[in-house]
């Protein structure tokens, strides 16, 4: 739902540089971490990544995969991992805390975001105004709201800097979650995926920028995109709302071109995202194979029946409905949110009755970043369980991205951890307040007595 990338055209003057620029700008204003190799207590510490075992005891633990809630709950990091969970002999640790009347889950993961972007009155002319650094300072600024709201993973759609975004978490240079990126998505000349609403000759692309007519220029585009970084392909099935293009859901890419970008997204082992409104582009989406459907709006018995059969995800984003900001919008753009946000929650609505498989995803930019959580309360209104909805932004998340080592608290698996007050199976309005992130086992964020004690974040 929401942009594309205004600057989906690679530059050889920003892109990492630009984001270690944008880090500096960013964490100049924050508190100052912790030294490196500062001396605590005689135990060594690498800024807020403790060295040696971290032991996190909490009142309670749940297990997203059975369900259980575990009391008095114990878990053991080591190294970035999870190496035990509620052990009979807990081990001595320099780094042993109580988290007090909490509930520990693990990390959650938003499979639709835009970490570059966030909607405001100048979006629509930011293609023209603005330079890719602009782009990258928002990366790392959203970027650290995102995880300090618990999520710890995203899957993004935001072109090179949120590629170099990825890199910089993964490296430690910058507070952010964990990024699966597309880089650029893929769509039809004058389509959804491509800039429209400028002069012949303004931002106009080809395969590289992601703009490809025809199966061939699809099978390029893909190449690129792999080549430059891309983790999963993101397509435009249909047309969509934030552009200025036709009508909302109308089909763009052809099952032909789908199947082939499918293939050869497969052979590389990416899997492939579609942003696909009506129900003619959802059809052809699912049956050329793509792991998903982004928001779905128009979802019809034989779609439902064919994503069940396949295993295709559907990504809702429904939250965006309550909170994209109407009045930022130009009256074509607007005039089509009016019109499909509604239906997306009728199809979400029964897309759950039906057991359509639904991975947690969010569309954050186009409403305010660290708003996330909100997600799982659409959910839970439209009938899901609140075990259900937590599911879907863990396992089934997890599964959808192919990253199995997240999602769960079990040993083995990286200690993305977080904390929310009191018991989210009773209230799942808890999410909202997340009180504890552990990422890697490096803690971004821990709230004591109202205060953040780890405040190195955004």
């Amino acid at each position: 739902m929401a942009m594309t990338n205004p600057n989906s055209k690679p530059s050889a003057l920003f892109g990492a540089s630009a984001l270690v620029f944008a880090s500096a700008l960013v964490l100049t204003a924050l508190p100052a971490p912790r030294p490196l190799l500062a001396q605590e207590g005689g135990h060594m510490m690498h800024g807020d990544h403790y060295a040696g075992v971290t032991v996190l005891r909490a009142a309670r633990l749940l297990d997203v995969a059975t369900g259980e809630m575990h009391t008095d709950a114990v878990l053991v990091v080591e190294d970035g991992i999870i190496t035990a969970v509620n052990p009979e002999t807990v081990p001595h640790s320099m780094h042993d805390m109580d988290l007090g009347d909490v509930t520990l889950l693990p990390g959650f993961i938003d499979a639709h975001t835009h970490l570059a972007s966030e909607i405001s009155a100048t979006s629509f002319t930011d293609a023209v105004t603005r330079t890719e650094a602009y782009y990258a300072i928002n990366a790392v600024r959203f970027g650290g709201l995102t995880v300090r709201a618990g999520f710890t993973t995203v899957r993004d759609f935001g072109g090179d800097v949120t590629v170099e975004l990825g890199h910089a978490v993964e490296r430690g240079d910058v507070v952010g979650p964990r990024v699966i990126p597309s880089r650029n998505p893929l769509g039809v000349t004058g389509g959804h995926c491509d800039v429209t609403g400028f002069a012949p000759g303004i931002l106009e692309g080809g395969p590289e920028d992601g703009v490809a007519d025809g199966p061939w220029e699809v099978v390029e585009a893909v190449r690129y995109q792999i080549k430059h970084g891309a983790k999963v392909i993101k397509t435009c099935a249909t047309a969509g709302v934030l552009s200025m293009e036709g009508p909302v859901g109308a089909q763009q890419y052809s099952l032909e071109e789908l199947t082939a970008m499918v293939d050869e997204a497969a052979r590389h082992g990416i899997r492939v995202a579609a942003h696909a409104h009506g129900p003619e582009g959802i059809l052809a989406a699912v049956q050329a194979g793509v792991a998903s459907i982004e928001h779905g709006s128009v979802l019809t018995d034989e779609i439902m029946d064919l994503m069940v059969e396949k295993g295709t995800y559907l990504v809702p984003t429904t939250y965006l409905a309550d909170r994209i900001d109407l009045d930022a919008l130009p009256a074509l753009v607007r005039a089509k949110a009016e019109e499909i946000l509604p239906v997306m929650r009728v199809s979400l609505e029964r897309a759950i009755e039906r057991g359509v498989p639904i991975a947690f995803g969010t569309d954050a930019g186009g409403f305010p970043h660290r708003e996330n959580a909100g997600e799982f309360g659409i959910y839970v209104a439209l009938g899901m369980s609140e075990l259900d909805a937590l599911r879907t932004a863990t396992i089934h998340a997890a599964d959808l991205l192919g990253t199995p080592d997240r999602g769960r608290l079990a040993e083995g698996m990286l200690a993305d951890i977080i904390a929310v007050p009191g018991n989210p199976l009773d209230d799942i309005a808890a999410t909202q307040d997340v009180q504890f992130v552990m990422l890697g086992g490096r803690v971004i964020k821990h709230v004591e007595g109202g205060r953040d004690m780890h405040s190195t974040g955004h």
